[in-house]
């Protein structure tokens, strides 16, 4: 994890990679969980049998979205602004599920620091957040997540 005292510190990494998190496994429960939340029972993703016999993966996969639900948590391990009071998702430019992820796959986050525009009492950044897959040569999404940070 990279920390900065100051928005200002964090701002000087422009253009750079910030880092890359941990791996994380998305379980069946995570999915189970994920799908409850949304409501999309979708069979690929929590009917374990029928994703076994009829999926082209044969397992179930996560919900592209659910991936795309890890950016807080990786971002957090990513990096940490000492002097920010608070932060807030503002969007995205950009988003694409690039492979599925299969139940028990491992999952982590690269993420660089695009853009930083200042807004009154903070920033307003753009990562270009890369979610890959263990063992995959192609990531499982890669998206432009906004964010707002303020001190």
């Amino acid at each position: 994890m990279m920390t900065f005292e100051t928005l200002s510190e964090l701002k000087t990494q422009l253009g750079n990679e910030i880092g890359v998190t941990d791996y994380l496994t998305v379980t069946q429960e995570m999915i189970n969980d994920f799908a409850k939340a949304t409501l999309d029972f979708q069979w690929i993703h929590v009917d374990v049998e029928m994703a076994k016999k009829y999926s082209p993966f044969k397992a179930p996969v996560a919900h592209g979205f659910l991936t795309l639900s890890l950016a807080p948590k990786f971002m957090a391990d990513l990096f940490k602004v000492n002097s920010v009071k608070m932060g807030v998702n503002y969007g995205a430019n950009k988003i694409r599920f690039t492979s599925p992820v299969p139940v028990d796959s491992q999952v982590r986050m690269r993420g660089t620091l695009l853009t930083s525009e200042d807004v009154p009492n903070g920033v307003r950044i753009t990562m270009n957040c890369i979610f890959e897959i263990e063992g995959q040569e192609k990531p499982a999404c890669v998206a432009e997540l906004v964010s707002m940070l303020f001190e």
